[in-house]
């Protein structure tokens, strides 16, 4: 079945256990390979994950010379699918065009780890490539005894093995059949024989090649899990209060009554439930949408929330209490004896809100669940860790249980980087006795997210009269985050909560940067039952917030020095290593000043009275152990408050670039992203509930809105490939506040730097 023709389309368990065309690419195949013929004849069967240290684990050859590619990864709009499969072409010496990247399947990939933290190509991809150069070892010694010729007179083009007169392909050399070899013992280190040595890479690295997902998305061919049906399949809503509370007895729904007569004349919808879990199913979506709309339920109020209309002030109130207690993660040096003795000293304190993930799409899954196993698909970032929920939601064993991954609208959202689309949809179809499609509405979506941390820092720096950091010192009042299993589904269905673990600080972004002699970074661990909202990884974890404060207090420490921003932080770069080489945190920040043109001055030194102001600031950051450095361009209008975004230059340091145009994306998209971050995004809520419901109340930037965005990747061939999926979006809303203080002479100290934020600055200043 064509993919094109897979839109809209019912799918059987049949076709499912054939592994037909594009909606389980090589699950037959995998089967056969994988020795498990007689459990796949169970739509149900879930036998992954394969050995790890197999090549056939990752790969399959075919009799007509292609290879299905079996990374355990997913593509979420990274374009990291692409990336993998040019370190395949590479390794085995093949076309693009010959390899078929499979959907992550329990019973088909293997596990390599969730698809988040910027880690495909730099993990999977290790191993990927480790497993195409063990193969190709063995394929050229099957190829050696055919044609008679020694391994090393033969040369492989587009899976076709030369040498001596005569050629054979892969395929017939294999064929279908289990290659049988190990991965190497150097798999940690790929970059040793018998890999291939990147210098003699022809496309990884090197091809400006379109992501091979987006012609089919431009043509509306592509096939999301939105659009898949299956025989029998109910259509579902969830029945949760609008807006969550604090996490404990706040995130539990608690419904003291449902008044199912409320629904009556509405086709054949009908309430599931499980204790605290209830939710709509219909076999019209349209009936399910209104039932869900006019159900009449009675919930039990949540606690009130800890710092409703100031929550900042709350953290300190905590704190004060002694509810706030203490973690030193980093202690070099004396900080407070070099503070003392510094030329120029800076204290000052930031705060950034609660954002949330909020995807334009919201999440989507299928659950069919019957008393023999389960089939889940779903917009997944790490199939093996849902079945795991799973198993103990639906009580069956994991080997039963089959996940695989469909994309949906993004990565950000509750269903991907959470699973609890997945799981809902599993258990309203064991409540159903059906296959089940559930759909988020825009509410469930914003209100019952699993939100980014709010975060309060407390900075001290200083320099000396030469302009060399000295000291610095970051506390923050960190809100524990949570864990895979922490969404409603498991919650109201009765799994119990687990306890929240430790608030910490970001301390990649605390000083890593630079070369600092004292330093300390430190946490303050927020209490988290009934006190505030559940959080968990956003993009970059924890690293925009703290950026934004670490490196507007380096800009103070440069403007106290009246020294350049740029040339400030050119003097005090880090020097030691990082990871594996060298000047990575210097290459970012001279490609961004480069590509920006940057011309050397001391900030806020040409003030202007004028209503609209303009200004100019450079901001450092890192994740995944990528360095990026952005400049941005920005005009304030003094009298609405507005900041508007005139132009961002973004440069990434992701060691050895596989995928030029995918890493380009990936820039830009993050500088888009982080603008909008910086500028409107944050979680209203009131004393009960969050009020986060719509894109009124969580506003994000708008089309129009949009800067010009110029990116700049520095190449490290002499380095492991690290991530490139987060980075870029760490330092953008600290250089939009150091640009701000560039055109104001104004620290704004509060994100997002909304008008009403931007006035009340301005105003107190």
């Amino acid at each position: 079945m064509p993919a094109a023709s897979l839109f809209e389309a019912e799918l059987s368990r049949r076709t499912l256990v054939r592994g037909g065309g594009a909606l389980i690419v090589g699950l037959a195949l995998g089967a056969r390979l994988t020795g498990q013929a007689a459990a796949a004849a169970s739509p149900f069967a879930s036998n992954g994950p394969a050995d790890s240290m197999q090549s056939d684990s990752y790969l399959a050859v075919l009799a007509d010379n292609t290879v299905h590619v079996k990374t355990g990864r997913v593509e979420i709009g990274q374009g990291s699918a692409t990336g993998l499969l040019l370190l395949v072409a590479e390794e085995l010496d093949m076309n693009v065009d010959q390899l078929v990247f499979v959907r992550q399947d329990t019973n088909v990939t293997p596990d390599t780890g969730g698809t988040f933290g910027s880690s495909s190509i730099a993990q999977a991809g290790q191993r990927v490539r480790a497993a195409c150069a063990a193969a190709r070892q063995s394929l050229l010694t099957l190829a050696s005894q055919q044609l008679g010729v020694p391994t090393a007179n033969l040369s492989v083009s587009d899976g076709v093995v030369s040498g001596g007169g005569g050629s054979v392909t892969y395929g017939a050399l294999v064929g279908g059949r289990l290659l049988g070899v190990p991965l190497p013992a150097q798999i940690l280190d790929p970059g040793q024989a018998p890999a291939k040595p990147i210098s003699a890479y022809r496309v990884a690295g090197i091809s400006e090649m379109p992501r091979l997902d987006i012609p089919a998305k431009v043509m509306g061919t592509y096939t999301y899990i939105h659009n898949v049906r299956v025989p029998g399949m109910l259509h579902g809503r969830l029945i949760r209060p609008l807006g969550q509370g604090a996490y404990g007895d706040g995130t539990l729904t608690q419904i003291v009554s449902i008044d199912e007569r409320s629904i009556a004349g509405l086709g054949d919808a009908r309430v599931v439930r499980r204790g605290n879990f209830a939710g709509i199913v219909a076999s019209r979506e349209y009936d399910a949408i209104q039932a869900a709309a006019r159900l009449r339920v009675v919930y039990r109020n949540p606690p009130l929330i800890s710092g409703s209309g100031n929550l900042f002030s709350e953290m300190r109130r905590l704190d004060a209490a002694g509810l706030a207690p203490q973690r030193t993660q980093i202690q070099v040096g004396d900080v407070d004896a070099a503070i003392a003795g510094a030329a120029h000293t800076v204290t000052r304190s930031y705060a950034y809100h609660y954002q949330g993930h909020m995807p334009i799409g919201p999440s989507c899954a299928i659950g069919d669940v019957t008393a023999t196993g389960a089939l889940v698909l779903g917009n997944m970032q790490d199939a093996y860790g849902m079945r795991v929920n799973l198993s103990a939601l639906l009580g069956l064993p994991e080997n039963r249980i089959r996940v695989q991954y469909w994309e949906g609208a993004s990565t950000f959202g509750n269903s991907p980087a959470r699973f609890d689309a997945g799981e809902a949809a599993a258990v309203m179809s064991q409540l159903a006795g059906a296959p089940v499609r559930l759909q988020f509405m825009r509410w469930d979506e914003h209100g019952w997210d699993n939100y980014g941390p709010a975060i309060l820092s407390d900075m001290r720096g200083g320099v000396d009269n030469k302009g060399n950091l000295v000291a610095l010192d970051y506390t923050a009042y960190g809100i524990p985050s949570l864990s895979m299993r922490s969404d409603a589904t498991t919650q109201n269905a009765g799994i119990p909560l687990e306890p929240a673990g430790l608030g910490l600080a970001d301390t990649i972004n605390s000083g890593t940067q630079y070369a600092i002699p004292n330093r300390r970074v430190a946490a303050k661990s927020m209490q988290l039952w009934d006190t505030f909202f559940k959080t968990s990884a956003l993009r970059a974890p924890h690293c925009p917030q703290t950026c934004f404060a670490s490196e507007q207090l380096v800009d103070e420490l440069a403007y106290a020095a009246r020294i350049d921003p740029y040339e400030f932080r050119l003097q005090n770069i880090a020097t030691a290593q990082v990871n594996d080489g060298f000047g990575q945190w210097r290459d970012a920040l001279a490609a961004a000043a480069r590509l920006a043109g940057w011309q050397p001055r001391v900030a806020a030194s040409d003030l202007s009275k004028e209503n609209i102001v303009s200004g100019r600031g450079i901001a450092i950051g890192g994740f995944a152990s990528s360095q990026a450095a952005v400049v941005a361009d920005i005009e304030v209008n003094r009298r609405t408050g507005k900041i508007m975004l005139r132009h961002l230059y973004g440069s990434l340091v992701a060691g050895f670039a596989v995928y030029l145009p995918g890493i380009e994306n990936q820039i830009e998209g993050n500088l888009i992203m982080g603008a909008s971050r910086a500028l409107h995004e944050a979680v209203p809520f009131n004393t009960r509930r969050s009020t986060a419901l719509d894109w009124v109340s969580y506003p994000i930037l708008r089309f129009v809105e949009a800067p010009r965005v110029s990116t700049t990747i520095v190449q490290r061939k002499d380095l492991a490939s690290t991530g490139a999926g987060e980075p870029p979006s760490v330092p953008v809303a600290a250089a939009i506040a150091n640009a701000f203080f560039d055109a104001t002479g104004t620290r704004i100290t509060t994100a997002p730097m909304t008008p009403a934020t931007v006035r009340a600055t301005l105003a107190a200043s």
